[in-house]
Order: C-alpha cells, then structure tokens, then sequence
C-alpha cells in the first residue's frame, strides 16, 4: 500500500501556507517534510501535529493507494 499526500498540498493552497510555514508550526524535521513530499510513510504523530495546525482531520491530509 503507498500513500499520497496530494490532500495535504492542496490544502496548504487553500490556506496561502507554505511549507516551511508548515514544518516550523508542527516542529518537525526537515526530513519528514521531505518524506511527506516523496509520498513515504511518517510518524502518525507528525499526522496528528499537521491536523492540529491545520484545524483538519487525517483523511483531509493523506489518501492511501491500493498498488495494482
């Protein structure tokens, strides 16, 4: 199973926020802002950080893809 977080992307848009704007609001690493934008797996509390900056729930942030 893979995952995307193309919900998170778009939602950042929504709310004019950039990245870095993101991961300096959740405190989490540089690295794990690289993982979220290579479409790899993260700490659920980094999930749950970016929900609560985001005032959003999780399935509004990350969609999981079945691989066939």
């Amino acid at each position: 199973m893979a995952v995307s977080y193309k919900k998170l992307w778009k939602l950042l848009i929504d709310k004019d926020m950039k990245k870095k704007d993101l991961r300096i609001a959740t405190g989490m690493t540089t690295t794990a802002l690289a993982k979220l934008g290579k479409n790899e797996h993260v700490n659920t509390e980094i999930l749950a950080k970016i929900c609560k900056v985001l005032e959003c729930n999780i399935e509004d942030i990350v969609e999981i893809i079945d691989e066939e």
